[in-house]
């Protein structure tokens, strides 16, 4: 358990509807019982310039944003949040735990939005300072559930329709293959408590047993 003192970057990625916002939330609440120093922050957003940027990319009218700028909006978002909190907070010993960050830029502009995937790797890593999470869960639901569970008004992106969403699992899926050292995939059609008792069981043998 020793490990727990040590500060650890961990991330939360999955489609729209997927339930890793709760997950997060519930992992938050177990490292706190555990006298773990923790914080939670969320993409895009978490400073006040990335907030006004996530108000542009998810809430005002800006339908006509083209696939780029989008990207662009969205890394530019997670340079500041990098800069400004994560890397400030893992250097003095706090945790950060992260709802999404840059694969969700790979998985949703390069899946989604079908831009080249090897073009937004190459932004990634000049916005994050080349900082990789430690591990990351992939709430995995199919598309059709994630519209099912979407009871609130949809934003921007979440807008993008049904086939925008399976491409973006499919991108996910392909990550999760390509960086399974730290890429685990979690069955996200499970109910609440049991997708938690899986993250619990992995994040164990994972970060407790180093």
């Amino acid at each position: 358990m020793s490990t727990l003192n040590k500060s650890k970057f961990i991330t939360f990625e999955g489609i729209d509807g997927c339930g890793k916002s709760t997950q997060v939330k519930m992992l938050v609440e177990k490292l706190k019982q555990l006298g773990v120093d923790v914080i939670t922050i969320r993409e895009p957003g978490g400073t006040r310039i990335s907030e006004s940027i996530r108000d542009i990319l998810l809430y005002r009218d800006t339908h006509e944003l083209s696939e780029r700028t989008e990207s662009l909006l969205m890394t530019a978002s997670r340079a500041q949040l990098t800069k400004e909190v994560i890397l400030p907070t893992l250097k003095k010993g706090t945790w950060v735990i992260a709802d999404r960050y840059a694969d969700s830029t790979l998985a949703y502009q390069g899946g989604g939005r079908e831009i080249k995937v090897d073009w937004l790797e190459k932004l990634n890593q000049f916005a994050t300072y080349e900082t990789v999470p430690d591990l990351t869960f992939f709430i995995d639901i199919l598309p059709d559930e994630g519209v099912r569970r979407q009871k609130t008004k949809q934003d921007r992106i979440e807008q993008a329709g049904i086939d925008f969403q399976k491409r973006t699992r499919e991108l996910y899926l392909k990550l999760a293959e390509k960086y399974s050292n730290r890429i685990i995939v979690i069955n996200g059609q499970e109910d609440i408590d049991t997708i938690h008792k899986n993250i619990w069981k992995e994040f164990e043998q994972r970060m407790l047993e180093k």
